[in-house]
């Protein structure tokens, strides 16, 4: 293989060679949403990150030796709460089905504007009941867990190693989101595997009474479900380390009894909006459905494509700022790249080194944009570009127009050719910027034969 991948990993602190344990079929898995609110623009980053890593992978090990993992939380307090002020007067099993339908639904919509892929394998937490209950089995009976006051929790003493992701001292750990510290526990840091559920909260039968998992044992048996004991990559935001894949890793490991859950953990960088934390009491808490299909951000609604590349301008590892400026500058740079539809040219080598060194989305859209240019001035270069453009899920696509549609376009275009010759730039400029304004990209020229100035357009996104 010509392409040496290099990752950065969590767990090492290193950047080293990415080697899978089987090359034929490379496993990743990365934590998706939880389903009570829409996606908001910091869930948009990883998602859009790890699927670029995504195609990466299918590039240089085949399409059918990548298997993707993303999960969806559909059990969680969050969505109970939001259950049962969305829906009061409904059943709660039927008020939570229709919260975490609803809020699946558009997750899976906004992230297909951002140009994402579908993963291989999309369990949901709410199938894979059985499959925690019997890691929980397996942890009390290697005495890694315990059961105190109802509850069924992972006790963090029982694990020499246990921190190593984060590297905090164990006696400086804390409970974690979604864990309350109680009397009950043997520790501070142990945390819950199985808690009991009330009559109105959604339960399922167990050895330990009717109750519902804690959050990290969820990914811990869907990943095991899907990808094995141990396996290739993990994936998720900074904000994960701590203590959820801490505690993934911890359950996993004791469990089965392996050295690792995943040999290289990835961790996208925080997303701050206009310079500052989201937060919805600052007002500038935005979703991924209000900047596609409202002008709540900069006045104006934006463009998947434009949203994607906006990300991608920062190396996966570092903050980003998103902000008005950023989406234009990443809008700007679009429109100077040529629509084409993909073909079966090889993404350009600066793109595939770019990105196999860790991922280095800022690089590789350097890399584009020269190779856009140098398609803007020969044709024959476009497959290359569009393969490269691809690969990062940025592809200018050709839109199809219906007859009277284009008829209209020939004529504004036509008209401003008539601007142009009787030297009225400004009415011209404004033609122009009109169609622009519609998705519509003029690109100037010449006859071959009379030497006159010719205009053609191309409709994008």
């Amino acid at each position: 293989m010509s392409l040496r991948l290099k990752l950065h990993n969590t767990l090492t602190r290193e950047k080293a060679e990415f080697q899978p344990i089987d090359a034929d079929n490379v496993r990743m898995y990365v934590c998706g949403p939880t389903v009570y609110d829409f996606a908001h623009i910091g869930n948009a980053r990883p998602v859009i990150v790890f699927d670029v890593l995504y195609r990466l992978l299918r590039h240089i090990y085949g399409d059918a030796h990548v298997t993707y993992a993303r999960n969806i939380t559909d059990v969680d307090d969050k969505i109970n709460a939001r259950a049962l002020r969305d829906y009061p007067n409904l059943p709660l099993n039927d008020a939570i089905h229709a919260v975490t339908e609803k809020t699946a639904l558009q997750f899976h919509e906004d992230v297909a504007m951002l140009g994402c892929l579908e993963p291989t394998i999309e369990p949901r937490a709410t199938d894979n009941i059985p499959q925690m209950i019997e890691i929980i089995e397996k942890l009390i009976a290697r005495g890694h867990a315990y059961v105190a006051s109802g509850e069924v929790l992972f006790d963090t003493k029982s694990m020499g190693d246990y921190g190593q992701l984060s590297k905090r001292p164990l006696d400086e750990q804390q409970a974690g989101a979604r864990v309350a510290v109680e009397v009950h526990k043997k520790s501070p840091g142990d945390f819950v595997l199985w808690k009991l559920s009330s009559h109105n909260e959604p339960g399922w039968e167990s050895p330990w009474g009717r109750g519902r998992p804690g959050w990290h044992i969820e990914c811990s048996a869907m990943s095991e479900r899907y990808l094995g004991e141990t396996f290739d990559i993990h994936g998720g935001g900074l904000d994960l380390i701590f203590p959820h894949h801490e505690n993934e890793i911890a359950q996993s490991r004791c469990a089965h009894g392996t050295h690792v859950m995943a040999n290289v953990w990835m961790h996208n960088g925080f997303v701050q909006v206009e310079g500052r934390k989201m937060s919805k009491s600052d007002g500038n808490f935005i979703t991924i459905y209000e900047l596609l299909h409202t002008e709540k951000f900069g006045g104006r609604k934006w463009p998947g494509d434009v949203l994607r590349l906006a990300m991608l301008m920062t190396h996966y590892r570092e903050p980003i700022d998103f902000s008005v400026k950023r989406l234009e500058e990443a809008e700007r740079l679009l429109a100077k790249w040529p629509a084409a539809d993909i073909g079966d040219a090889a993404p350009d080598q600066t793109v595939l080194d770019a990105l196999a060194d860790d991922l280095n989305t800022v690089a590789a859209v350097q890399a584009l944009h020269a190779l856009a240019q140098a398609a803007n001035a020969d044709p024959e270069k476009i497959p290359a570009f569009a393969a490269s453009a691809a690969l990062l899920g940025v592809l200018p696509k050709k839109a199809k127009v219906d007859g009277a549609i284009a008829e209209a376009i020939d004529s504004l275009v036509a008209m401003r050719l008539e601007m142009l010759k009787a030297k009225n730039f400004a009415e011209a400029d404004r033609i122009r910027d009109e169609l622009s304004a519609k998705g519509i990209q003029l690109k100037d020229g010449k006859d071959k034969d009379s030497g006159e100035r010719v205009t053609t357009w191309e409709i994008r996104r």
